[in-house]
């Protein structure tokens, strides 16, 4: 999406931002999964990856408010982050509370 449907000034701004953001969300939970021998980074790493789903849905409202993102495309990627957030959150705090 960011390569071919943004305006070639935001491929480049807002595109690129949203790339970095988006993969750091799955590196932070993989990176968790890494340091399983150590709660207190599983935690702390488990907390950087939903971070990083805020930062891409913020990433999304600029493009939208820009008008740089058709309201059908902006309303499909930031609900899937919404809901991604909300799972990684929610995972996280099954491991804080010991189910996992």
């Amino acid at each position: 999406m960011t390569l071919e449907e943004l305006p070639k000034i935001e491929i480049y701004e807002e595109g690129s931002q949203i790339r970095r953001s988006s993969k750091s969300v799955v590196a932070n939970f993989v990176e968790a999964y890494g340091m399983k021998r150590y709660p207190g980074d599983v935690v702390r790493f488990l907390t950087y990856s939903p971070a990083s789903c805020d930062e891409t849905k913020s990433h999304l409202e600029v493009l939208h408010e820009t008008g740089s993102l058709t309201p059908e495309r902006f309303e499909y990627f930031y609900n899937q982050y919404r809901r991604l957030g909300a799972m990684l959150y929610n995972y996280r705090q099954a491991v804080i509370q010991g189910r996992v």
